[in-house]
């Protein structure tokens, strides 16, 4: 081999281990300079049950949050029985996996049982007896996992579109400091954990303002407030990438941090009057409303690449404000979003197809962090 081509050849040799060792081998590793970055886990996520997802997860992320096990529903379902076993393995496989652990959640209006609210005899309990069962329940699950849960989503979803505080069972029994009360609470149960305040559909001007309004009085009444998660059930065309910016910018003038805390893109027809993410909403069945039963158009797949690398343009634009980035599911398969707000459709919202496989997402998520997307 002549002089030129040996050398010819060390160089490829030497440019590919050099790309190799810049190409990130997971979301975790691209963003590892950014934010974190994190994941939703299923049952079958926590039992093993799901070798491949959980093989995924471990390449991926390094935030794990639970959809259900933490729950009201799932943990304490009766007045004198709490169920750890689900909640415990969760936590074992963050620690084991060195992992940011979120608890979610502690006080929400859905997923908690009637008896929670009620006396004996079914009737709605006093303004101090829930004050009361809502301690015992914060200290007891939040004591549980002191030093091992690094950040609590505290209350989720307290606010209406309209930025007024709804009228929950929490609100209408014990008023609208139950929210500072649950603070409070989780903060006595581990003074060191993170504790944030979790939210939907902030982008609209009316509940960013009610929003606001409430973690600048918490601050001013010297509540703890780490973060507010701004969740992120988007569609492929709303909210607007502008829109998702300004909200970043004006909780983040709170002097908290912001995370996004259930990031999905539903990529179907909107089923219901109004853009929400209210989980008991349901709208009926219409061939119109899954048109992709049979799999993703290649037009779809690269629109929703696009709009999670402009998502992302504007996380990294903010990343000196947010903290953590978590897709709500791991898989496609996995999405809450197949059976809401109309049972059995095929949704395709995450990175990774039902396969287990990255869509063209996720290699659009990878290059944004690698510089070779366009930022906003």
């Amino acid at each position: 081999m002549a002089l030129n081509s040996k050398i010819a050849a060390a160089l490829l040799v030497f440019l590919s281990l050099v790309t190799a060792a810049q190409s990130p081998s997971g979301l975790k590793d691209a963003y590892k300079n950014s934010f974190l970055i994190g994941t939703a886990l299923n049952r079958a996520h926590i039992y093993g049950e799901d070798a491949r997802g959980v093989a995924l997860i471990k390449q991926n992320f390094n935030a794990i949050s639970p959809e259900n096990a933490l729950k009201w529903e799932s943990i304490h379902p009766q007045l004198h029985r709490y169920d750890f076993e689900a909640a415990d393995r969760y936590v074992k496989f963050g620690v084991a996996n060195h992992m940011f652990i979120v608890g979610h959640t502690l006080v929400w209006h859905n997923q908690t049982p009637a008896w929670v609210f009620q006396d004996g005899k079914g009737k709605p309990l006093s303004r101090d007896k829930l004050l009361r069962r809502m301690r015992d329940h914060v200290h007891k699950v939040v004591g549980r996992y002191k030093g091992r849960i690094d950040g609590w989503d505290v209350v989720n979803e307290a606010f209406e579109e309209d930025g007024t505080l709804r009228q929950s069972k929490w609100m209408k029994i014990i008023g609208e400091d139950y929210i500072t009360k649950a603070f409070q609470y989780a903060h006595e149960g581990d003074p060191k954990a993170e504790l944030y305040y979790n939210e939907y559909n902030l982008e609209k001007p009316a509940k960013r303002r009610g929003v606001i309004e409430l973690i600048r009085k918490l601050k001013a009444q010297g509540v703890q407030v780490s973060a507010v998660g701004l969740q992120e059930h988007d569609g492929l065309d709303w909210p607007s990438l502008e829109e998702v910016d300004a909200t970043i910018s004006d909780l983040a003038e709170l002097g908290v941090k912001v995370n996004i805390t259930e990031l999905d893109i539903n990529v179907l027809p909107q089923a219901t009057s109004g853009v929400t993410a209210e989980v008991t909403a349901k709208a009926e069945a219409r061939p119109n409303l899954n048109p992709y039963a049979d799999g993703l158009p290649d037009s779809v797949q690269q629109e929703l690449a696009k709009r999670y690398a402009g998502l992302f343009g504007v996380f990294l634009k903010h990343r000196g404000v947010i903290s953590r980035v978590s897709f709500w599911g791991l898989a496609d398969g996995d999405s809450w979003l197949n059976n809401w707000p109309v049972r059995g459709r095929t949704n395709y919202p995450l990175l990774f197809d039902r396969q287990g496989k990255p869509k063209p997402a996720y290699d659009a998520v990878i290059n944004v962090a690698l510089g070779q997307a366009t930022q906003p």
